[in-house]
């Protein structure tokens, strides 16, 4: 392992084009759990692979779906078919939280396709029943799946995005709540953190990149950076910014024109910004707009969750988790763990103990967090790890509570 190096990770805001598709994708998830509870369907068949499209004034939401018979309605030829209405709300509130009202995309006049479908039968039939286990969900598809965890912030998250998440998300609440001149940037931003590591720990901050949508013409690079300085400072916290640190505000000068009106968007491309910000490897599965039948979600989520424990355990001090999965199979056909030189027992010990302490089976992983609600539009943006775990349910992959299992694991 290298002691003294730098390393870089971006962020970017919820008014990304991309993710404005990941937040409506996820939005249509939770819709979709939501209405399951409401009207009494079992939330175990809830099955949805949902992705969005944004670009000017167009938003077109496609993917296949099994839903409750209240977000269906019955065509003119009397065929079941999926009613939009709900699902246009969904996308036309979750741009109107966002903070998009300008004449290029607008959460009022966008124009809406809904083109969902039903769920291939080919693929339901693998995933209601797993081939090598009675009464099991199988994997929705094969593929694989990384966790890590390491002791570099509190959140047991890598620096760099712990740090550009941290940026994005002081200036969101600030703009939102109107404070000051914040209030006049817009919903579009990037941030970038490069951090200098000295014997092996974050030391300081190198470089700092940010990009923001403003909604004053008149605004150039030295009054934006004048705007949120002091709020980037303040998500740095305890981090030293370097004598040296080069500083990168609108770098390009003026970025008034923002969000799918200036670039398209889509679900699922921002995989790296949603994980470790490239400290980790990547499956290359996207998360939003799925439910978690889909491993490249829960099977992410359990192996974040148990790459957290072992290193609050006190295990390691880094944590790499991969599990594979095949379509149809409920079982991993692999559980990999590295501990990055830095563990106090071997990485066999730790791949035994985590598969004894949860069952990572599609059923069982939903099970364990407790998956099967609407839980999942709050993820859509600043990382689906390193937050918060939620009264609602949310981030249940973050709790800490697989410490001492992972512990008497290891004593049996």
């Amino acid at each position: 392992m290298r002691s003294n190096y730098l390393f870089t990770s971006e962020s970017v805001s919820e008014g990304h084009p991309d993710k404005v598709c990941d937040r409506i994708s996820d939005e249509i998830v939770d819709l979709v759990y939501r209405e399951a509870a409401k009207t009494g369907v079992d939330p175990w068949t809830v099955r949805i692979a949902c992705e969005t499209l944004a670009t000017t004034n167009r938003i077109v939401i496609a993917g296949e779906v099994r839903l409750p018979a209240s977000l269906m309605k019955t065509d003119k030829n009397g065929n079941e078919v999926i009613n939009p209405a709900k699902f246009k709300a969904a996308a036309r509130k979750a741009v109107r939280d966002i903070g998009y009202e300008q004449s290029g995309f607008h959460w009022k006049t966008a124009k809406i396709d809904v083109l969902l479908h039903s769920q291939s039968a080919h693929i339901a039939q693998g995933v209601d029943k797993a081939s090598d286990h009675d009464n099991s969900e199988g994997a929705g598809d094969q593929g694989i799946m990384f966790g890590y965890a390491c002791t570099e912030t509190p959140d047991l998250m890598p620096a760099p995005i712990y740090y550009s998440h941290k940026i994005l998300q002081l200036l969101s609440a600030a703009r939102k709540a109107g404070e000051g001149d914040v209030g006049r940037l817009g919903p579009d931003a990037k941030s970038q953190v490069t951090v200098r590591y000295i014997d092996g720990k974050p030391a300081e901050v190198a470089s700092i990149v940010l990009s923001t949508q403003h909604l004053e013409d008149s605004w150039d690079s030295a009054k934006v950076r004048q705007v949120v300085e002091p709020y980037i400072l303040e998500a740095l916290g305890d981090l030293k910014v370097a004598d040296d640190c080069k500083w990168y505000i609108n770098p390009t000068g003026k970025f008034v024109i923002g969000g799918p009106d200036g670039d398209a968007g889509l679900t699922g491309r921002k995989i790296i910004v949603d994980t470790y910000g490239g400290a980790a490897p990547h499956g290359g599965g996207a998360f939003s707009g799925k439910d978690t039948t889909k491993v490249d979600r829960s099977a992410a989520y359990a192996a974040r969750y148990l790459a957290k424990n072992v290193v609050a355990a006190g295990f390691a001090e880094r944590c790499t988790i991969q599990i594979s999965y095949a379509i149809g199979i409920a079982q991993p056909l692999s559980i990999y763990v590295d501990l990055h030189g830095t563990g106090k027992v071997s990485e066999d010990q730790v791949e035994a103990a985590v598969a004894k302490v949860m069952d990572l089976s599609p059923t069982g992983i939903r099970r364990h967090l407790d998956l099967n609600k609407p839980i999942y539009a709050k993820t859509s943006a600043y990382g689906h790890f390193g937050r918060k775990a939620g009264r609602d349910g949310s981030f249940s992959w973050e709790k800490l509570d697989l410490v001492k299992p992972l512990k008497d694991a290891m004593k049996a």
